[in-house]
């Protein structure tokens, strides 16, 4: 059988997340159609040949697989729902002691392709009080280019790599007294800084931080980060996905303010504190190594840089199976409508059951 996809994405930060499948179903000569539901994706895939730029392109080329990198997905479309994330749980949201709230269940997918044991064991959780979804451990398509690793471990000027998430309470980015020390230790020769902000952060704290630009500090607008995981020896960061990212590489990450104490991550309260940090995490102490181990393996197990294979090879299989097991979707009336009023296009056509192809 000749498939169809489709990479369904609405922000600019999933297209590295879609890529390495879109060369993966290229390799397979199956087709590979792109489509956001959002300007800032829109513009994102504006260099790609293969965007479907409405809506109803979308419903007339009738995906046999639609993966989609967020947290919703028009029901009214043709085709297999899977649900490729666009990041690791970033743990924003505690929720008991020292513990975190695991993904939302929305109820528009069939099928979660899961990252590691620690999202598939919440997601099969779940499956059991919400049985109208399967989910099956692939790894993550974003993080195959990884591979293979390059550690930088005793690097005469070490590179540290900052990253910010844009929610304003947790963000390191707005932070005056943060930006300060940095700027001091990047005239001090000891460091190399590069640094990438979320895009949905301000122009005006994008500009602060870009003002910056020196021999010791790089600015980069970007939403690709694995080129820059691979030169940094260090991560700074505040509660962004992009740690659990780059903890796949096993390098130390040094975090402001995380919400959560984990022995994984040293963390820091203080501007005053950033520099000693820094100089710990660079010692490569063994038991913080040890640490982002046992937290990596549980995170993505994955180290060969084919995960994006095993998500086409599950969505395949997964796509003929019988699905007796599997009960309907919820109605979703509210999001359905609001899904509908969002994209302008107005249906009464929903794959509520699960969808299937047989051959």
């Amino acid at each position: 059988m000749h498939y169809k996809f489709l990479i369904y994405i609405s922000y600019s930060y999933a297209v590295p997340i879609g890529n390495p499948l879109e060369t993966e179903i290229l390799s397979r000569d199956y087709d590979i159609m792109w489509f956001s539901d959002l300007e800032d994706g829109k513009k994102a895939l504006s260099h790609k040949s293969n965007q479907l730029i409405t809506i109803n392109e979308v419903v007339d080329y009738k995906p046999h697989i639609v993966l989609a990198a967020t947290n919703d997905v028009p029901d009214f479309i043709y085709g297999l729902k899977v649900q490729i994330f666009h990041g690791f749980n970033a743990e924003k949201r505690p929720e008991g002691k020292n513990s975190f709230t695991h993904f939302r269940i929305r109820g528009f997918f069939d099928l979660y392709c899961t990252q590691g044991p620690s999202t598939t064991n919440g997601f099969k959780k779940t499956q059991k009080q919400q049985p109208h979804f399967e989910v099956k451990e692939t790894g993550w398509s974003k993080v195959d280019p990884l591979f293979p690793m390059a550690l930088h471990h005793g690097s005469e000027q070490p590179t540290i790599m900052i990253a910010s998430t844009f929610t304003k309470r947790l963000s390191l980015a707005y932070r005056d007294d943060v930006f300060l020390e940095i700027e001091r230790l990047s005239k001090s020769d000891t460091f190399k800084f590069i640094m990438v902000l979320h895009p949905k952060l301000p122009d005006d704290i994008k500009l602060k931080w870009k003002s910056l630009d020196s021999n010791n500090f790089s600015y980069f607008d970007t939403t690709d980060l694995v080129p820059l995981f691979k030169k940094a020896d260090l991560l700074f960061a505040d509660t962004t996905s992009a740690i659990q990212e780059f903890l796949i590489q096993k390098k130390p990450v040094v975090t402001f303010n995380h919400t959560f104490d984990h022995d994984y991550l040293i963390n820091v309260t203080t501007a005053q504190a950033i520099e000693t940090a820094f100089e710990e995490a660079l010692s490569y102490p063994e038991d913080l190594i040890a640490n982002i181990s046992t937290f990596v393996n549980q995170l993505h197990p994955y180290f060969d840089g084919k995960s994006s294979a095993r998500v086409i090879d599950t969505c395949i299989a997964f796509l003929h199976q019988e699905k007796s097991h599997l009960k309907n979707k919820p109605l979703n009336l509210i999001r359905k409508y609001k899904i509908r009023k969002r994209l302008g296009y107005f249906t009464l056509k929903s794959y509520n059951t699960p969808f299937t192809i047989k051959l």
